[in-house]
């Protein structure tokens, strides 16, 4: 309950929000002030070991947990990281887009980065080489490819599925901005650079809309929620390009925008061109705080908020909502995300530490419906869930815990045969990612790489740096059925044999 009561009465903060030099200077006094007295008692000095100690025994069990595994220090905190088109496939490697956020302190710039990412393919890496890494370096298998100056922080990301060139940013204000980031200027984010022009602005909200982000598998629409309690849908259709129509242009990963261009791009008397939604939808009495689209509908979407309640809309029957789940959780909801491969089951994360799986088929318009089940693994807010494209039963979530706990829901209830380490471990709780030593702010599996994932925590609490990124996938021995790992090492096992039976 402690988590709840704490969501109530601070403001709710996905990650450190950069201030004005003068205020952080002030908060260094003060800080330093409290601090004193507490290090005397036990506070942060007991803690901070105990956060070392964990984070070394997990750096230690890398080889073993890890197919591979690449660290990358970053500057400056991000709150959102995303994958975009893959560019070329190798022998050992695979390169693709990386898109992530800079959230400065005001001395440069914001910006919406594009990286490129060397995606080392599984049983490539050899296992002395993922564990040797040093936390304060950047990572070789990640390069800065592009900088777009952003107009305020950039608090979440999306890429459009039929062209993830195509990525929608939101920031502290009502707008939800478009950007062709492969037509966009490379720029330098030095003080005082004007901003990066968006290629569209989505205008609707009343007031700031900082989280609540999602993009519509089957059409070029978007969804948007904040703190107005709306959601806003809107659809870029009207604004794609002609030569967008063809389709070897529209295809994702193809070059060409699909977005109209108005002037050069260096006309100064506007932002560039808006577009109003296309529906606002009412229904929640508190911030919105995530969205998402059902996979096989354009007309049917989610949402999740400060008011405790899980909404189902459908387009197609109004503006208020189909079916409203009045106490989802026991505090605020901070995301939701929709089975792509089971349309009926929805995902939810809360700061009462829990992730809530639903099935809609249960749910009624009258408020009822509880969880298919109850996932608790989590020690704080949960802040990111996402389902596996690799797996229908598997899911990811993150939390202020700074751990990144992967679940498999047909696990739950089934006895295993093999005795485990930790026999109260929860239920469905398969693999846990403890590389990141503060709040795991947002992740997102890899569509192009399966079982890989690329994760950001803003570490300012705890290391003093910005934050760190971590791309990783699993050892394959982990999610494999029990019976064909078994049979593989006995294959193995009977290799050595005869190998050490030769004179």
């Amino acid at each position: 309950m402690e988590p709840a009561a704490t969501t109530a009465q601070v403001p709710k903060k996905r990650g450190r929000k950069p201030k004005p030099k003068e205020d952080q200077q002030q908060q260094q006094q003060q800080q330093q002030q409290q601090s004193a007295g507490a290090r005397m008692k036990e506070g942060r000095k007991a803690q901070q070991p105990s956060i070392d100690d964990k984070y070394t025994q997990w750096k230690s069990l890398v080889p073993v947990l890890y197919d591979w595994l690449a660290n990358h220090n970053l500057v400056w905190p991000s709150l959102s990281c995303r994958w975009g088109p893959q560019l070329e496939q190798a022998t050992y490697k695979n390169r693709q887009r990386l898109y992530l956020s800079e959230q400065t302190d005001g001395s440069v710039p914001n910006t919406l980065v594009i990286a490129n990412c060397d995606v080392v393919k599984s049983r490539v890496a050899a296992a002395e080489h993922i564990s040797q890494f040093n936390e304060e370096a950047r990572s070789p298998f990640v390069k800065k490819y592009k900088t777009i100056i952003h107009p305020g922080e950039v608090n979440r990301i999306r890429e459009l599925p039929q062209n993830s060139k195509i990525v929608a940013t939101h920031t502290d204000s009502p707008d939800v901005l478009i950007w062709d980031v492969e037509a966009q200027p490379n720029r330098h984010a030095v003080l005082g650079a004007t901003n990066s022009r968006p290629d569209l602005i989505l205008t609707g909200h009343q007031d700031n809309a900082e989280f609540a982000l999602a993009m519509c598998p089957t059409e070029p629409y978007v969804l948007s929620g904040g703190k107005d309690k709306l959601v806003v849908l809107w659809s870029i259709q009207d604004h794609i390009t002609s030569s967008a129509s063809d389709p070897a242009t529209k295809s994702p990963g193809s070059g060409g925008s699909i977005i109209k261009k108005t002037g050069d791009g260096s006309d100064k008397a506007t932002d560039g061109p808006s577009v109003g939604p296309r529906g606002i939808y009412q229904g929640h009495e508190d911030t919105v705080e995530d969205v998402a689209f059902c996979p096989s509908s354009a007309q049917e979407f989610c949402s999740v908020g400060d008011d405790s309640c899980l909404i189902l809309w459908d387009a197609r029957a109004g503006t208020s909502p189909a079916i409203k789940v009045e106490r989802a959780h026991n505090a605020d909801l901070h995301c939701v995300d929709w089975n792509p491969q089971d349309d009926n089951l929805i995902l939810t994360g809360s700061a009462d530490t829990s992730v809530c799986m639903f099935d809609r088929r249960n749910l009624t318009s009258n408020g009822v419906g509880l969880p298919v089940y109850k996932f608790e693994g989590h020690k704080a807010a949960v802040l990111c869930v996402q389902w596996s494209p690799d797996k229908a039963s598997v899911f990811g979530s993150s939390a202020e815990d700074g751990l990144l706990n992967i679940w498999d829901y047909e696990k739950v209830g089934k006895k295993t045969e093999r005795p485990t380490r930790a026999p109260s471990s929860p239920a469905g709780l398969f693999f846990q990612h403890a590389g990141h030593r503060d709040k795991v702010v947002d992740f997102h599996w890899n569509a192009s790489d399966p079982w890989t994932v690329v994760s950001v925590s803003d570490d300012c609490d705890t290391t003093g740096g910005g934050g760190t990124l971590q791309i990783w996938r699993m050892s394959d021995l982990i999610y494999r059925p029990e019976d064909e790992v078994l049979a593989e090492l006995e294959k193995f096992k009977s290799h050595v044999v005869s190998c050490a039976s030769k004179p």
